[in-house]
């Protein structure tokens, strides 16, 4: 029961913590129209407009391509895709800006029995993708501006922006844009906290996609997040498959539009699936929700632990010590410890310490190892214990060692290696006893 109390406690602090880290963040929400038809559509919106009542502020950007095929198949209009755009002759986009509106109605409309005012609006100033290595785009445009001014305006006075797929050119010429290209760039040019991209089936894991080893997974086998790095390693994995997985062969697009979106300064992009109930606010309001995240390397990082950590530092280790699987830690011990720390912190939370503590004679040991285990598939372990090798290696150590009863097989595939306790400085020696059996890891290479 306790620990029953404990696990909701934390996540309530997690969602207190990202209320606050997260209030007046503009969020980016490209809603495929697929999931309009979902039985999870309204809950979306009823989610869409929770958020927003948390101080988030809220752009909506939805995707046409389902409603665009049916007017134009009922017009015995013919189309092709190219390199992700539609090509269609002039004739088609009186039905196609017909269709485009009448999807962002619906979801204006869904907005307001939420009790939600929203805007359509026209403020993407477009040009045509004309002629591309001898291929003519015909009516698909690209985005030339946008109207950052007036999209801020509607902001500030708390209205829901909806961004249809048209643009228009300086003469009034419309023209058809993508959706998921739009939502890229209203990301970028307004400086957004978040980027989603709320797809059917989009689930990126490892029953449908080779995962490069680097790449954490979650007990389910999902990947709950790679960096720009990782997004390259992945596509390069699956080079030849993902084009014809889900999201209708758009994965390397949207992952190609993530990257380009982080260099750009969007620093989370999250590909979340929409046919999963209350995925977009788990994503937001938890260190990792129900879809992968793409992000920039200064997302998480690995800092020297400082004496205000060591309250969080202790109830991160609390659980491990109960499992006996590290030695009991006090306060009055941490404080005079806590200079040997590493810690890696997690949008201001704690999610993970260790530490490399020297002895006289050159040998220097790695101890305190504690990883949350909301974080247990990001590979924050491993980065740790790289870390501090690399540190040891710096300060000349002669050997890397560690004591551990649970887990030697997590250290041995990590590199480190079974040894006698003799090698073991005299000082840690002695504190090695019988009873609790330690075994004795040194790192393979230093």
């Amino acid at each position: 029961m306790e620990n029953l109390i404990h696990e909701k406690a934390d996540h309530i602090r997690d969602v207190i913590r990202y209320l606050k880290k997260f209030k007046d963040a503009l969020v980016i929400i490209y809603l495929d129209d697929l999931l309009m038809d979902n039985p999870n559509f309204q809950n979306h919106i009823k989610d869409i407009c929770l958020i927003h009542d948390s101080g988030l502020k809220v752009i909506l950007v939805p995707g046409a391509a389902k409603r665009i095929n049916e007017i134009l198949k009922n017009a015995s209009i013919p189309w092709t895709i190219h390199n992700n755009c539609r090509i269609t002759g002039p004739e088609a986009l009186p039905l196609i800006k017909m269709a485009a509106f009448d999807v962002s109605n619906q979801i204006m409309t869904a907005l307001a029995s939420e009790k939600k005012t929203a805007i359509i609006g026209n403020w993407v100033r477009a040009r045509t993708k004309g002629i591309i290595d001898g291929f003519d785009y015909g009516t698909s445009g690209e985005i030339d501006k946008l109207q950052i001014d007036a999209i801020k305006t509607i902001l500030d006075n708390d209205f829901i922006p909806i961004f249809p797929c048209i643009g228009w050119s300086s003469a009034g010429k419309p023209y058809n844009i993508s959706s998921i290209e739009l939502a890229q760039q209203i990301a970028i040019h307004l400086k957004a906290d978040k980027l989603f991209y709320l797809t059917p089936d989009a689930d990126i894991n490892n029953r449908n996609y080779t995962i490069p080893e680097t790449i954490g997974l979650a007990p389910d086998g999902t990947v709950p997040a790679m960096n720009v790095e990782e997004v390259d390693m992945f596509l390069r994995a699956n080079e030849k498959d993902c084009v014809s997985r889900e999201t209708n062969g758009r994965l390397p697009k949207l992952l190609d539009l993530a990257k380009a979106a982080c260099k750009e300064g969007v620093s989370r992009i999250h590909i979340i699936n929409g046919n999963i109930d209350g995925t977009i606010p788990c994503e937001i309001f938890s260190d990792f929700g129900s879809g992968t995240m793409i992000y920039t390397n200064d997302y998480g990082k690995i800092r020297d632990m400082n004496h205000e950590d060591i309250g969080d530092v202790l109830n991160l280790m609390n659980p491990f010590i109960q499992k006996g699987i590290l030695l009991p830690r006090t306060k009055e011990s941490m404080n005079s410890q806590f200079q040997n720390y590493i810690v890696y912190e997690l949008d201001g939370s704690i999610k993970a310490c260790a530490a490399l503590i020297e002895y006289p004679d050159g040998k220097m040991e790695i101890a305190g190892v504690a990883v949350d285990k909301s974080c247990s598939s990001m590979g924050i372990g491993p980065k740790l214990i790289e870390f501090l090798v690399k540190r040891a290696k710096d300060r000349n150590a002669s050997t890397v060692f560690l004591l551990t009863t649970q887990t030697s097989d997590w250290f041995e595939n990590l590199g480190f290696i079974p040894a006698d306790i003799s090698i073991l400085p005299e000082e840690r020696r002695a504190k090695w006893t019988p009873a609790r059996g330690s075994k004795v890891l040194i790192a393979g290479k230093i």
